[in-house]
């Protein structure tokens, strides 16, 4: 039962799109991570993704039957600082940061980062700090 301090944990790492697990409860994890750019499109047929931004802001795309598509065939969502997004089970979805942003994911233990999606060099399940 130690305390955790996220900026002290995000200070280790600097590479994007790695999450990194701080925690474990109830058989879901704590991640921190480091978005910028676009990541792969996928989805989670049996699991939902919580996002909260911790600093700087980043959007959620979400393709096809997930609200209301714009003209390119997807919706996206905006979130800042203190804001955050359950992405719910089976939703085709990408984050996407134009600036690098520091992000705390809920997720099931285990949870590959890429979902349903082709392996990539992005595949993870995220390692331990």
């Amino acid at each position: 039962m130690d305390v955790i301090d996220l900026d002290e944990k995000l200070g280790h790492f600097s590479d994007h799109w790695s999450p990194r697990i701080i925690a474990a409860l109830n058989g879901q994890e704590v991640k921190l991570a480091k978005f910028i750019g676009a990541f792969d499109w996928h989805s989670h047929p049996d699991e939902d993704e919580m996002f909260l931004v911790l600093h700087g802001s980043f959007t959620m795309e979400f393709r096809k039957s997930f609200g209301a598509p714009d003209e390119y065939g997807y919706r996206s969502v905006e979130l800042h600082e203190g804001q955050m997004l359950v992405v719910p089970k089976g939703v085709e979805h990408r984050p996407v940061a134009e600036e690098e942003c520091a992000v705390m994911l809920f997720e099931p233990a285990g949870l590959v980062n890429t979902g349903d999606a082709e392996t990539s060099d992005r595949t993870t399940t995220g390692t331990w700090i």
